[in-house]
């Protein structure tokens, strides 16, 4: 297989296997004018198999998103066909309109232009609580 190098854009990297096809929808990169790439399983030296994601673009990665999704992904920025920059995810602290919450009894489910806040509540077990009625995010 062969995929193109890009000349200025972004590649998420070291996704966990499987994971690439969940942060393209929650990143909306379906609705980008674009080329972007979803390369499921590539083999990885370090975790077996990984999924890498190339946006052929200047884009603005949510990095709570790739954070909630996979902490472990790094993003590069790719300048002139060159790692520019790269960065390291951390689990975020905090989530906007990332999940909704199940309550049907939160004020979110009869206000709706109200966000969807979750916050990190317990950082080993990754469990996410609404910041409106402390319902654990599934």
């Amino acid at each position: 297989m062969n995929i193109d190098s890009i000349k200025n854009g972004i590649v998420i990297d070291h996704i966990t296997a499987g994971k690439g096809m969940e942060i393209y929808r929650l990143l909306g990169l379906e609705t980008l004018d674009c080329s972007v790439a979803l390369i499921k399983n590539v083999v990885s030296k370090k975790s077996g198999k990984k999924d890498i994601i190339k946006i052929d673009s200047d884009f603005d990665v949510d990095t709570d998103i790739l954070g909630f999704v996979d902490h472990d992904v790094t993003v590069n920025i790719i300048k002139d066909g060159k790692i520019a920059e790269k960065k390291t995810i951390e689990l975020p602290n905090e989530l906007t309109n990332v999940l909704k919450c199940k309550n049907p009894r939160c004020i979110t489910s009869t206000e709706q232009e109200l966000p969807h806040i979750f916050r990190l509540t317990d950082k080993e077990h990754r469990v996410y609580r609404c910041i409106y009625c402390e319902t654990k995010a599934k």
